[in-house]
């Protein structure tokens, strides 16, 4: 398969992507699964391979009427690094998707990314990215149920509504930056910080023409990865964001431990523990090979909200493909380093 072909199928992936879901704000507890919603600065950041192509599912609260379904699908590559041994430009497309509500309250973002990428010295790198994004939002208010339907007993959806009763939209421009340093004095340690400011723009969102602009949303994440031993990596990480008067702090550490294979066809179990403060307690296992991540999760909620809903949260799926579109014999470029096995 070359590579005009792998593009085509991530681009195909994207469409295919947008025309079966529709979205709302975006968030994953796989936050690590999910590169380019946490910074536009990660965007083709890979130490060895060319290009990553992603897809991410989330059902929240199952146990409530209606519950939230969240998708993503996005692909990135490496450009240029060819012809730089210590420099390269990373480009990437993203389609996010998701539903809520009894009236179908829904978001489809598609959004472009570019990041530059400099490696300082053997040791050190920065790296610098931004996206624009096109945001759609729409809500069918026929879906709803209204006090005039109220008959003293029961909602009557066959009486008259006295409200607007169809379907309305809202476009926006949305605009993402960010920055990050990596660190990495030796093969068996890796450490990366990252900043960014979502809305940059501060965009107008609103169904009924009045003047609501979307809020700020900075962000901070620290990624570390060491290798203890042969056969075990661990990856503490933390994600903090805020918008307004909402913010969401998500810490914990995976664990990678390799259980044989050489080279591509290295295979790993992947086992990890999270804690969204004051909301939830997250479990996740995977399995890596080839190139290819398969990750789950489960939220299990603490919050006041878990006694109504028996501590039922979300489930998540996180798929992940890393490759090489290029004769790696000819590969002539400088790895940073990173552990790996």
């Amino acid at each position: 398969m070359n590579f005009t072909t792998r593009i085509s199928i991530a681009f195909s992936a994207l469409l295919l992507c947008g025309s079966f879901a529709k979205a709302q704000g975006i968030h994953f507890s796989q936050y690590f699964n999910a590169p380019l919603l946490a910074s536009p600065a990660n965007t083709g950041l890979m130490s060895e391979q060319d290009y990553r192509i992603g897809a991410n599912y989330r059902s929240q609260w199952g146990t409530v009427p209606v519950p939230y379904h969240t998708y993503s699908v996005y692909a990135d590559l490496q450009a240029l690094r060819a012809r730089n041994e210590t420099n390269w430009l990373g480009l990437g497309v993203a389609a996010f998707s998701d539903k809520a509500g009894d009236g179908n309250l829904s978001m489809q973002r598609y959004e472009g990314f570019i990041a530059y990428h400099v490696q300082l010295n053997e040791h050190q790198m920065i790296s610098a990215g931004a996206s624009v994004a096109s945001v759609q939002r729409t809500v069918d208010f026929s879906k709803f149920t209204w006090d005039a339907q109220w008959d003293g007993f029961n909602f009557d959806t066959r009486m008259p509504t006295n409200e607007k009763t169809s379907i309305s939209k809202t476009r926006y421009t949305d605009l993402t930056a960010g920055l990050n340093y990596a660190l990495y004095p030796n093969e068996n340690l890796y450490i990366k910080a990252g900043v960014g400011l979502a809305h940059l723009n501060r965009p107008t969102e609103t169904f009924f023409g009045n003047a609501n602009q979307i809020g700020f949303r900075p962000t901070a994440n620290v990624d570390v990865l060491a290798r203890i031993g042969e056969r075990l990596i661990i990856n503490p990480s933390a994600y903090y964001t805020s918008e307004k008067s909402a913010m969401e702090l998500l810490y914990g550490c995976l664990v990678t431990a390799n259980l044989g294979g050489d080279g591509v066809n290295t295979s790993n179990l992947l086992m990890g523990l999270y804690n969204r403060w004051n909301d939830a307690v997250i479990v996740a296992f995977g399995y890596e090979w080839s190139g290819l991540r398969v990750m789950a999760s489960y939220d299990y909620t603490i919050s006041y909200l878990g006694q109504y809903i028996n501590h039922n949260g979300a489930a998540e799926i996180g798929l992940v493909w890393q490759g090489k579109y290029h004769d790696a014999n000819s590969d002539r470029r400088r790895p940073y380093m990173c552990p790996r096995f």
